[in-house]
């Protein structure tokens, strides 16, 4: 049996060693819950492969978004080269679920693009947890939805081995039965192809297809083939060949679930007409006979022992909580008005009670655990010392009163020094207006919150890395998911104001933004000392006494991380590939790619606001020759699972669509941002006075 061997060269360091162990002795003496509470950098995820290599288990590792989770499957990837490390998230770049507004009579139609690379992976994942026991699948919470019964899904796997006693029409039937589609010219995953007594498979989970070799009623010879060149790379004695969809199901099961429909349909429609509700009977009868069709024609319609590790559980626990309700609620009109039958409520997500009975065993892991996760736990692991010696930032608090002017000087002191400073606000007006003050004083800084474009802001937070700012003014964007080692100083305005944003969870996970980098320091400017603020500074203290004792005992000098600057997305290496046409096809003029995109933008950015700038120089062929570049780079990154580099790319690729369909001024009377970060660059709002006095 294969069993997990971890791959690095990095020993457990800091708190990593305790907290393996633990964990570990945790799980074989049964502990249902159990919580890792490590700060940011400590090495969290080191930990965890340490606890999978030891207990053996196939593990389910939980992220509350794509990202996170290929950012995850990346690194257990490095731990674990020999052993089925597998991804499994939504597999939609676009989708758009069902649903219809009774208050405007709209039905809105499903509507969804298909990554076909993240389709593979995520079959890759099924195949892996049939076959063996050393798999850990990384997934997003998309996971918790149902994909059928497991042991239909074993039962219709089609099994062939070299010497069988095989027809090919029987092989044939049983392909379609798995859901594969016969297409002898668009050669592609989940299709099959014949010539002769050669059948071509191209399984759903693999780059590599299968041919069948046939002499008559037995099967002669099976080889692995690249499906691109027909190059044989492999002689199998025998392959598997699992289905092309995971919802799959004997023809039993298929009959009497269709049985169950109808019965239901005709007791829907009885209750519609008695309601006198004709329109909506007549809805779900075209619509439920359809979809009846198409399960009898092709199958379906358009629609253990193991550990589960939870990442960023105080994000991901309420989103597993919450799916449930959201997809009821969308549901619910669609049922009522006739769009879909009540039994369209079985197709959800699972209860959270659901989910927890399923799960054996729970290992929840963040910086800040919620009460949930302290309140559910045998024990709390914690991983408190980093393997580089950084401690956590000093913590001070101070009036509110004139918290301004105190913090300009405060800026002054850190550009002296060379290093950048965070400051978080309230509001998006507050973040803009303090932006406006401290721009008026002189000072380089930009502010970011949820309005700005994803485009901008990558390119904001690599400018504050070079020193083209020295100041981000923001609100919640600049609590989790950004790693700025060159940050010496967070100031957090008005702390003392309880709620979601200043929160005891959000105001450590803020001040961690400053516990990169050695003289890391967080000022809360505020009149009194909330219940939130005196749990915030008293764990971050009690942490920083820990690391810096650990560090006195072991004659450990913390020094600042240093992180190429490059890791951020590079926008010079955006759709760099020139744009190439088929015969007979012509452009007027070059494909402009993003790096001249922005160049052209830049040039113009001192007189022109940046949309306008970068359209009022394309071609009509211009433009549309970029979005065709821009479009097969966003796919390509999509695929190698880079999933913020194609966020990049998607937003880009609407502007400038929207530069193909409006007039270019258009947007202009509605107000752009320039290079100041406020609308029409440096005109004041309309309606409001160019000289309104600086913030408190």
């Amino acid at each position: 049996m294969p069993t997990f061997k971890m791959v690095t060269d990095q020993p457990p360091a800091g708190d990593q060693a305790k907290a393996i162990a633990q964990l570990t002795e945790g799980i074989r003496r049964g502990d249902h819950y159990q919580t890792l509470l490590g700060v940011t950098g400590s090495g969290k995820t080191r930990s965890i492969a340490g606890v999978i290599e030891q207990i053996e288990r196939p593990t389910l590792v939980l992220a509350h978004n794509k990202t996170l989770a290929a950012q995850l499957y990346g690194e257990f990837r490095q731990y674990f080269p020999e052993n089925a490390v597998r991804y499994f998230v939504s597999y939609y770049d676009y989708y758009q679920p069902e649903a219809y507004v009774p208050q405007t009579d709209l039905y809105i139609a499903k509507d969804a693009a298909i990554n076909d690379e993240i389709d593979r992976l995520r079959h890759a994942s099924t195949k892996a947890l049939m076959e063996r026991r050393d798999v850990i699948v990384v997934a997003s919470v998309s996971c918790i939805y149902g994909l059928g019964s497991p042991e239909d899904y074993q039962d219709v796997m089609l099994f062939l081995r070299t010497g069988e006693a095989r027809s090919r029409d029987e092989i044939l039937r049983r392909l379609v039965d798995v859901q594969y589609e016969r297409n002898d010219i668009d050669f592609a995953r989940g299709r099959f192809r014949v010539r002769g007594d050669v059948i071509e498979i191209f399984p759903a989970y693999e780059d590599r297809a299968v041919r069948v070799q046939l002499f008559g009623d037995q099967i002669e010879r099976i080889l692995e083939v690249d499906p691109l060149t027909a190059e044989v790379i492999a002689e199998k004695p025998a392959v598997a060949i699992w289905p092309a969809k995971h919802w799959v199901t004997t023809d039993e099961k298929m009959a009497a679930a269709l049985d169950r429909i109808e019965t239901e349909l005709r007791e829907r429609l009885q209750w519609f007409k008695d309601q006198g509700k004709l329109l909506e009977a007549q809805r779900l009868e075209f619509r439920t006979k359809y979809d009846l069709e198409m399960l009898r024609e092709v199958g379906y319609c358009p629609g253990k022992d193991f550990l589960v590790v939870i990442d960023e559980s105080h994000v991901t626990v309420p989103q597993v909580r919450g799916m449930v309700e959201g997809d009821r609620a969308r549901k619910r009109n669609l049922v009522d008005f006739g769009f879909r039958l009540p039994s369209a409520y079985d197709n959800r997500p699972l209860t959270f009670d659901e989910f927890d009975a399923l799960v054996p065993q729970i290992v929840f892991v963040s910086a800040t655990p919620a009460p949930y996760e302290f309140s559910v736990s045998s024990q709390v692991v914690e991983q408190i010392v980093r393997p580089t010696g950084l401690v956590d930032p000093q913590v001070e608090v101070r009036p509110a009163r004139g918290q301004v002017d105190d913090l300009i000087g405060e800026i002054k002191a850190q550009v002296a020094k060379g290093e950048r400073t965070l400051v978080t606000t309230l509001t998006k007006r507050m973040a803009e207006d303090l932006t406006d003050y401290l721009q008026e004083l002189g000072l380089r800084v930009h502010y970011l919150h949820s309005e700005v474009e994803t485009l901008q802001r990558v390119q904001i937070l690599k400018d504050l890395r070079l020193g083209t700012y020295d100041v981000l003014v923001g609100i919640k964007l600049l609590r989790e998911g950004l790693d700025l080692p060159e940050v010496s100083f967070v100031a957090i305005l008005d702390a003392d104001k309880e709620g979601y944003l200043r929160s005891e969870t959000s105001l450590i996970q803020t001040m961690g933004r400053a516990a990169r980098n050695v003289a890391g320091r967080v000022v809360l400017y505020a009149d009194e000392v909330t219940e939130s603020m005196r749990k915030a500074i008293a764990e971050t203290n009690r942490r920083r006494t820990i690391q810096t004792q650990y560090n006195e005992e072991h004659g450990i000098t913390p020094q600042s991380i240093v992180k190429p600057i490059r890791d951020m997305i590079d926008l010079a290496e955006v759709a760099e590939e020139p744009a190439s046409y088929g015969a007979g096809e012509e452009r007027e003029g070059k494909v402009l790619t993003a790096t001249e995109l922005i160049g052209l933008a830049e040039q113009q950015r001192a007189s022109v606001p940046w949309d306008i700038a970068r359209l009022l120089m394309l071609s009509p062929a211009e433009l549309e020759g970029t979005i065709e570049t821009l479009e097969r780079e966003m796919r390509k990154a999509a695929a190698e699972l880079q999933f913020e580099k194609a966020a990049v790319l998607r937003d880009q690729i609407q502007e400038l669509r929207k530069g193909m369909g409006e007039p270019f001024f258009a947007g202009a009377r509605r107000g752009h941002r320039g290079a100041g970060g406020r609308p029409g660059g440096a005109r004041p709002r309309p309606g409001r006075p160019a000289g309104r006095g600086r913030p408190r």
